[in-house]
């Protein structure tokens, strides 16, 4: 296992002059034209030298808009550096878009400047954490479409990275950590998702599947994908997934109660993805390095995307919810990871 840190935010130019980088992590990747192509989330911030107040960046009617609200207004909770918390809204303190990333050798990137932007109401708090998918001669992007009407899972596709055509939200709110499996099973385009909110159940992953890739249904939740190690209360889907000999491969995450977060795995049948055929014995990729332990929220490990070949597979992932690195596993050490469910 090597782990190797890619990219840093001062690696990529803000979006606007009165915006500052704070994070560029969580990106999908695939393989394009003898390219490797990354869509990498950065997430921005808007310049402030105002102590006395928290600016809000929103993003409406094709244009920015602020909210500035006083930092000792005892109606908002500022404890979590990500959200800002009332009991009629909550806010995010920065907002996210994508950039496209181009490398010939899966280390080095060099990412267009111009940015994918939020582009409905239902993105006015940014985009997040994209996938990608190859179907049918083209790349089907999921992402978390953040708004005041939820969290929603959101579908792009492209054929070229340079146009993109909006899709439309796929799942009702709140959900977000979907992944669409790379080729029908049988009749059916499959998926996971993740359900997040809800005062009886848990946080699991969920499999749908559809005929059109916009219209999906018969949900199964997938208790099999909790870890039987560690003190796990968050599960969702991570990179898409990637057929071998034994079934189909799924690197995905756990999170702890304290918002601490690694990588773990799944295989599942080649012709049934509802049955865990093996998963992790222990966590395959966690927290080690300074920039995994450190950053804008330490302790996280988050996966959008990985590339495999016949040595193995190289997982890309989001350090600390700011920077980009990654991990190559032989695919001798992610079987040796797993053990048998019975």
């Amino acid at each position: 296992m090597e782990k190797k840190l890619l990219i840093k935010i001062e690696d990529i130019k803000p979006s606007r002059p009165d915006f500052r980088v704070i994070g560029i992590f969580n990106p999908g990747v695939i393989r394009f034209n003898h390219k490797i192509i990354m869509l990498a989330r950065v997430a921005e911030a808007r310049i402030n030298d105002d102590d006395a107040h928290i600016i809000i960046p929103m993003y409406r009617d094709r244009d920015y808009s602020f909210l500035k609200i006083a930092s000792d207004d005892p109606n908002f909770d500022f404890s979590d550096c990500r959200v800002i918390r009332n009991h009629e809204q909550n806010y995010l303190s920065s907002i996210s878009h994508f950039r496209v990333g181009y490398s010939n050798d899966g280390i080095h990137f060099k990412f267009d400047e111009a940015p994918i932007l939020p582009s409905s109401i239902y993105e006015e708090y940014g985009i997040e954490d994209p996938r990608i998918t190859f179907i049918n001669n083209r790349y089907y992007i999921t992402y978390t479409a953040v708004s005041t009407h939820g969290i929603n899972v959101a579908l792009m596709v492209t054929d070229d990275f340079k146009t993109f055509e909006h899709l439309g939200n796929i799942f009702p709110f709140d959900n977000k950590d979907c992944v669409i499996f790379p080729q029908k099973i049988g009749d059916y385009y499959y998926a996971y998702h993740r359900p997040s909110k809800s005062d009886f159940g848990k946080l699991d992953i969920w499999l749908a599947r559809s005929t059109n890739l916009i219209h999906w249904g018969e949900h199964k939740v997938m208790p099999e994908a909790r870890t039987s190690y560690g003190n796990n209360v968050r599960f969702g889907a991570g990179a898409v997934p990637f057929l071998t000999t034994r079934g189909w491969v799924i690197i995905y995450h756990c999170a702890d109660k304290k918002h601490h977060y690694h990588l773990t795995a799944m295989l599942v049948n080649k012709d049934d993805p509802s049955k865990v055929l093996m998963k992790s014995k222990a966590p395959l990729i966690e927290p080690s390095e300074p920039y995994d332990k450190n950053g804008f929220v330490p302790e996280v490990i988050f996966t959008c995307g990985l590339i495999n070949d016949e040595k193995g597979i190289c997982v890309y992932y989001g350090a600390g919810d700011q920077q980009i690195a990654s991990c190559r596993l032989t695919y001798e050490e992610l079987f040796a990871n797993m053990e048998a469910v019975v």
